[in-house]
């Protein structure tokens, strides 16, 4: 026969039992994803990230058309969730500087094409003008693999590129379809 223990040291122990699992559950709980509704500075869109977002601008050339491009980021372990968006000089010139921002973007990962779509008005949306969806994979120099989706689009002088990338092995494509699919013109 075990020799009883006192009730003290029976609560005690089912307590410490108890918490150590409360600190298990809630560390489990803590999301790596923390979806956030973000909005453009100008208000020009909004998006979904996955973590706290930094913005920053700088000069870009597309396809030899001088802009300047704000890219709004987050970034959770090495994936990178980005939006950019520029606006051009004129409207006529939206659809090459969307095929120069997916060149440029796979270039910068080695990269090839896996998959492309290319829409001459996306979808239902009023005054949009143009799209590419695409996916490529590849190895930047001294790099990991790595995958790429992205969604560029363009709407009378702006463009925006909408972009995941990260390494091949570790991007989740329903977290890449979540963000891309989150992108909203105002």
């Amino acid at each position: 026969m075990k020799p009883a223990l006192p009730n003290a040291l029976k609560f005690s122990g089912r307590c410490a039992l108890l918490a150590a699992c409360a600190v298990l559950m809630l560390g489990a709980c803590s999301p790596k994803f923390n979806w956030r509704e973000v909005r453009a500075s100008d208000a020009s869109y909004s998006v979904l990230l996955p973590a706290k977002p930094s913005t920053f601008s700088r000069p870009i050339d597309l396809g030899g058309l001088p802009v300047t491009m704000t890219m709004t980021a987050a970034k959770v372990d090495d994936t990178v969730f980005a939006v950019g968006s520029a606006t051009l000089p004129e409207s006529a010139q939206a659809q090459a500087a969307l095929v120069a921002m997916q060149t440029a973007l796979v270039k910068n990962i080695n990269g090839t094409l896996k998959s492309e779509k290319t829409t001459a008005a996306a979808g239902n949306t009023p005054g949009w003008s143009a799209s590419i969806d695409m996916e490529a994979v590849g190895t930047p120099t001294g790099g990991k693999p790595q995958i790429l989706f992205g969604h560029f689009v363009s709407k009378g002088k702006e463009v925006y590129q909408v972009i995941v990338i990260g390494p091949e092995k570790d991007v989740s494509r329903e977290n890449a379809d979540t963000f891309i699919a989150s992108f909203k013109p105002h």
